[in-house]
């Protein structure tokens, strides 16, 4: 606890992400002493991954794919680990059968008994049955203007209200505007130029980040608990942005979690495909099975249940209009506190869903900025 009082040019709440991208950059390139205050008992946030006690590789808080077109950051990963390439693909359990997600030819061919062969004959099927809505105000409309009624039914509808716990008219239309359709048979996830995974997990990448003496960590540490024996020049917040100002517009923001039920199984394989979503019947929304992303080689595999949350760790910002209004104040009195040199970066400070490459950038532009603006001294 001694080291709590030491005075430390830079202090940073989290070590996922946006910590430990922060903490590399000023421990690295120049050379400031830095403490990361996490509250779990481990670094690398929600891409936390670990060797089961079967010897499988899993990731503790659900499947993380890493996949980027910025040439910058895919060269910034590259500096702590070795990466095999891996393009994600995605099926889901409707009506008895396996379909591709995001919907594409295959997909309306299974599920409407549909003979599509061209992007021509997708592009006007696909006309028949959008409904034309300019201007999406809720993910609702977002989805039936993008596929139409009946798929919205079959594959988002209940998918959506288990994930968010929400009927999809009240989430913005962001949520399912953020899931493609393709007009033709290309079944891979996402259409980044760089996708690949860490070749030896995501913990090892973040270890390499941060073995820097100038780097301090206290995990199992609250920092809220401690705040007010902390002496620094500039502090990261990277926690949800409620919880630092204690709710003092009377306020909480809403978050959404999961809860994980782990399975090892004396097979080689469980299913054909990585992840497996389920819409409809089952209350969980998909099944991941670790060793299609990793690559990894075991007579067992084990398999993880996703159940969407009210309670338990913050996952996800979920975005209505009424949390959006409840960030903006918070917001503001953030950005007042920048004259104090505290700063809020990532997911839960921003109440801003990242991909895990914009998680990086974002890091990596605020201390960008701050060189260039000279506010470091």
């Amino acid at each position: 606890m001694l080291a709590l009082f030491m005075k430390y040019d830079i202090v940073i709440v989290g070590a996922g992400i946006s910590g430990a991208t922060l903490a590399e950059r000023f421990a690295n390139t120049l050379q400031k002493k830095v403490l990361i205050i996490e509250k779990r008992d481990h670094i690398g946030g929600n891409c936390f991954d670990y060797y089961n006690t079967d010897g499988i590789l899993v990731s503790k808080y659900g499947a993380h794919l890493f996949h980027t077109s910025y040439k910058d950051i895919w060269e910034y990963v590259q500096r702590f680990s070795q990466w095999i390439p891996y393009k994600h693909k995605v099926l889901a359990k409707v009506d008895g059968k396996l379909v591709p997600v995001p919907v594409n030819i295959t997909t309306v061919n299974l599920l409407f008994n549909l003979s599509l062969k061209t992007e021509k004959e997708m592009i006007e099927w696909l006309s028949k049955n959008r409904i034309n809505i300019k201007d999406p105000k809720n993910s609702k409309e977002a989805a039936l203007a993008s596929v139409g009624e009946a798929l919205y039914k079959k594959i988002f509808e209940n998918y959506t209200k288990k994930q968010w716990e929400k009927d999809p008219e009240e989430l913005d239309a962001e949520v399912l505007n953020r899931i493609p359709v393709r007009t033709t048979f290309e079944e891979g996830y996402f259409s980044d130029t760089y996708q690949a995974q860490p070749k030896d997990g995501y913990t090892k990448l973040f270890e390499n980040m941060l073995t820097n003496k100038n780097i301090t960590i206290k995990l199992n540490t609250d920092y809220f608990a401690i705040k007010d024996s902390l002496q620094f020049d500039m502090l990261f917040y990277t926690g949800p942005i409620d919880q630092f100002f204690s709710y003092n517009t009377g306020e909480k923001l809403e978050y959404r979690s999961l809860k994980f039920v782990e399975e090892t199984l004396d097979m080689e394989y469980f299913q054909e495909n990585s992840v497996i979503n389920y819409p409809n019947e089952e209350k969980f929304t998909r099944i991941v099975e670790y060793k299609h992303i990793t690559g990894q080689k075991h007579p067992k595999t084990t398999i993880v249940k996703e159940y969407p949350s009210s309670v338990g760790e913050p996952y996800y910002p979920i975005p209505s209009k009424r949390n959006k209004e409840i960030y903006e104040k918070y917001k503001k009195e953030a950005l007042a506190l920048e004259k104090q040199q505290i700063y809020f970066v990532g997911r839960l400070a921003n109440y801003k869903y990242f991909n895990m490459d914009q998680a990086f950038k974002n890091a990596l532009d605020l201390f960008a900025y701050l060189m260039e603006n000279k506010h470091i001294k």
